[in-house]
């Protein structure tokens, strides 16, 4: 089962999921969607990286946590490029060192309710470091609204290479790419929500039909049948996860 709900930290998402048990088909691939996770994993802390492809989580735990950033607001909290991370999982230790991830975990685990301690525990270090940076988060926003990134770049004060190069640390891919996972969730939003194929693409901001299922191809690695049929079959099993659901390496 997963369920998630507004995070202490402005503009973070808290989620939880149960693994799946035997014969349920596993867990659907995570996509891509500009963010980066913080995850208790049955009393292990792992980093989420950005992804720009479709993940498939391997199950090492019955139990998870996860808070789930901004797009843009994670580098500073963990105190690494976004780039670094692109498309990998990461244990929390190998960015903070072992001993205080260990006494961290510990924490968690042996709280009553390991979400609400790990969702504490991110409010509590997230004070103590500067607040997100605005401009940024301008440019998630436009990205996610579908402004083209030459529009946002003018829109923000920033030169091509500048916002490529901040987009790198901060989404942990350039403009270009962050505005078509963007689109595609979207896109793939309409769909599940009963928008026809073509008119959910052209209403994301994709030429047509086609090029939305040759991004879908691209990014999620299956056609839009599947997954539709993917996400069908998740919401009347008793296990149902959106393609944000982030767990294992």
């Amino acid at each position: 089962m997963y369920e998630e709900r507004p995070a202490l930290l402005d503009g973070a998402v808290l989620w939880t999921r149960t693994a799946a048990g035997p014969g349920t088909g596993g867990s659907r691939p995570v996509l891509p969607d500009g963010c980066m996770d913080l995850i208790w994993a049955g009393g292990h802390l792992l980093v989420a990286g950005p992804d720009t492809r479709a993940h498939v989580p391997a199950e090492s735990a019955e139990r998870y946590a996860g808070v789930r950033f901004a797009p843009g607001d994670a580098p500073a909290f963990f105190g690494v490029p976004a780039h670094e991370l692109r498309d990998r999982r990461v244990p929390l230790a190998d960015l903070w060192g072992a001993a205080g991830t260990r006494r961290l975990g510990e924490r968690i685990t042996d709280a009553p309710d390991p979400a609400a301690a790990l969702d504490e525990a991110v409010r509590r270090r997230a004070a103590d470091l500067p607040a997100p940076d605005p401009l940024l988060r301008a440019v998630a926003d436009r990205l996610a609204a579908g402004r083209a990134v030459a529009e946002t770049a003018d829109a923000v004060g920033l030169g091509a290479r500048q916002l490529h190069r901040r987009s790198l640390d901060a989404f942990g891919y350039g403009p270009k790419t962050l505005a078509r996972i963007l689109r595609l969730q979207r896109a793939l939003a309409l769909v599940l929500s009963g928008v026809p194929y073509a008119e959910a693409a052209v209403r994301a901001g994709c030429a047509d039909q086609a090029h939305l299922a040759r991004e879908t191809r691209a990014l999620a690695g299956m056609t839009l049948g599947a997954y539709t049929a993917s996400a069908a079959a998740s919401a009347n099993s008793e296990t149902p996860e959106p393609s944000g659901s982030r767990t294992t390496a």
